[in-house]
């Protein structure tokens, strides 16, 4: 069973910085793609940026040139580095790894308010 497990989250201000970690239970270049989902309240859960496997990360037109998505094989880790946060960026984020069928973190939460 694959499991993913997100940290780094929580309370920020705006124009501040947050950096999520997503630790896998397995290998990440096993997965054919993966990803960061972010669900505001009362809205859908939205993609934030995701990265195949090997190709260059795609963002989200909100968070593009703020927030940074890498990964260390290594480590079995993916990051999202959050820059220039907004209070709209406030939500419960989440990690994706996608193989035949899709794996997800429990989430976390990032607020953003002065």
């Amino acid at each position: 069973q694959v499991r993913l497990v997100e940290s780094g989250g929580g309370l920020a201000q705006p124009g501040g910085s947050l950096r999520l970690s997503c630790a896998a239970s397995e290998a990440i270049y096993g997965f054919d793609d993966m990803g960061w989902y972010r669900q505001a309240p009362g809205k859908q859960r939205e993609l934030v940026a995701h990265i195949p496997k090997w190709s260059n990360p795609i963002y989200s037109d909100d968070v593009q040139g703020r927030f940074t998505l890498s990964r260390s094989a290594t480590q079995n880790t993916m990051f999202l580095q959050m820059n220039n946060l907004k209070p709209e960026d406030t939500a419960v984020y989440y990690c994706e790894a996608k193989r035949t069928i899709e794996y997800w973190g429990q989430g976390i939460q990032v607020t953003v308010s002065s």
